[in-house]
């Protein structure tokens, strides 16, 4: 297995680097649009250049990000983030206040963004998109009835699937007719509804 494919799980010093909303809407942005300069993340986030260098650093300074070697000059540096999979660990009760806190943070503003993204997916306007395009994504919600051992045993399903993918679709960024694509998966219990088909318990 590479180190891609084996991902990295951020430690303490990472997370609270990345525990800033502008912080985690740069590393979103390197993800989805690939490399950017200051500048270029100013005019998308809608803060100055100056605030941008300063996030920037914060997160280079952690591995989160790093600079592109051979491109841009001393004054417009141009930034990337690394491949491979990033893991943030949820908040635990081993970890200082503070950790949690950074980790409550980080988590939640990921997916509030990736919320915020899936529903500019849905509101689209097809006559605004090219036609091969409008049918292409795909949304969808399942009810499965599985033991806790039959989901691990599929999310490791899933998780090779995509791993297939991302090795097999590596390196098309300059090829013709490409978009960056949003795949996501979601696998989780729903323990309201677990008690379908008990009969309740009578209270006085």
């Amino acid at each position: 297995m590479t180190e891609q494919q084996q991902g990295r799980t951020l430690d303490a010093g990472a997370l609270k680097a990345l525990a800033h909303p502008i912080r985690v809407r740069i590393y979103d942005i390197l993800s989805e649009r690939g490399p950017q300069t200051a500048s270029s993340l100013a005019q998308l986030i809608g803060e100055t250049s100056g605030s941008t260098s300063y996030h920037l650093r914060a997160l280079a300074a952690h591995d989160l990000i790093r600079e592109m070697p051979g491109r841009g000059t001393g004054r417009e540096r141009w930034w990337e983030r690394p491949k491979g999979r990033v893991m943030l660990p949820g908040p635990d009760d081993t970890m200082s206040p503070a950790n949690r806190a950074a980790a409550q943070i980080v988590t939640s503003e990921f997916f509030r963004l990736r919320h915020n993204t899936l529903m500019e997916y849905l509101n689209r306007v097809d006559t605004d998109q090219p036609e091969e395009w409008r049918d292409a994504g795909l949304v969808t919600t399942t009810m499965l009835d599985l033991t806790a051992e039959q989901m691990t045993e599929l999310k490791a399903e899933i998780t090779a699937l995509v791993d297939r993918a991302v090795e097999r679709y590596r390196g098309q960024e300059e090829l013709p007719g490409t978009r960056r694509v949003s795949l996501r998966t979601e696998i989780f219990d729903l323990p309201a509804a677990n008690t379908r088909g008990t009969i309740p318990e009578e209270r006085p």
